[in-house]
């Protein structure tokens, strides 16, 4: 991708490059959740160990001396209209060089892949006229059964939800769809959730590599969001 060349060539033409992510919580770095003195859900949020402060790390000890700005526009249950409403406010006005796209752990609930793709396409329509390059990352997987240590009767909701939309099939369609509309458009594809699959089907329990059991990667499990998109990044190719 043209990224490494800039990020290559940064310190030489002493220009900055810039790395937009726009997604969901996954993105912004949300990880357990739990109960406030109010009653309500709350998250623990923890920018350290979010996967696009793993990519700049990451590509910070490839390119020593580039100048790197990372834009994480990730918002905690964002859908992917919802990122279509503030592409150009929280990203383009950022003129990024490159921006990771992740939607559809919040997307799936709605059962309609029509007003997903939808939103995806006008996402990547904008990027593609600001002159942005861009890779769609595919999320993890959710939960496939309600964990043992979930015991909050609200949570235990979500939990099952969330499995159902997992163990139906809605999430693969999801998957499938994007996976799709980034073919037809030529988008390349971090392809991450395979990944989980691949997991899962050989016998990993991929419930309890979730943080808060439902659809938030543990801190460990997001480096491999970090280095699949690193890997996609110096593929040639595209």
């Amino acid at each position: 991708m043209k990224i490494t060349e800039k990020l290559k060539n940064s310190n030489k033409n002493q220009e900055e490059v810039r790395i937009a992510f726009l997604g969901d919580s996954v993105t912004q770095g949300c990880f357990e959740i739990y109960k406030n003195r109010n009653g309500n859900i709350a998250v623990i949020f923890d920018e350290e160990h979010s996967y696009p402060r793993y990519v700049h790390n990451i590509l910070k000890t490839l390119y020593l001396d580039a100048s790197l700005k990372i834009i994480n526009a990730g918002l905690s249950g964002n859908q992917a209209p919802k990122g279509l409403e503030r592409i150009e406010s929280d990203v383009i006005s950022h003129k990024p060089d490159l921006t990771v796209v992740c939607y559809g752990l919040n997307d799936c609930k709605n059962h309609n892949t029509a007003r997903y793709t939808e939103a995806l396409n006008g996402i990547f329509t904008a990027l593609k006229s600001s002159g942005s390059e861009i890779i769609f990352m595919t999320p993890n997987m959710m939960n496939t059964h309600t964990s043992p240590s979930v015991t909050d009767p609200d949570f235990i909701e979500i939990a099952e939800e969330c499995a159902g939309n997992q163990n139906g099939g809605f999430f693969d369609a999801y998957i499938n769809a994007a996976r799709e509309l980034c073919k037809e458009l030529s988008i390349p594809v971090c392809d991450c959730y395979a990944i989980w699959k691949n997991l899962y089907e050989n016998g990993v329990n991929v419930t309890e590599l979730l943080s808060n059991k439902i659809n938030h990667p543990t801190r460990e499990m997001n480096s491999i969001f970090a280095y699949e998109l690193v890997k996609t990044m110096l593929k040639k190719e595209i």
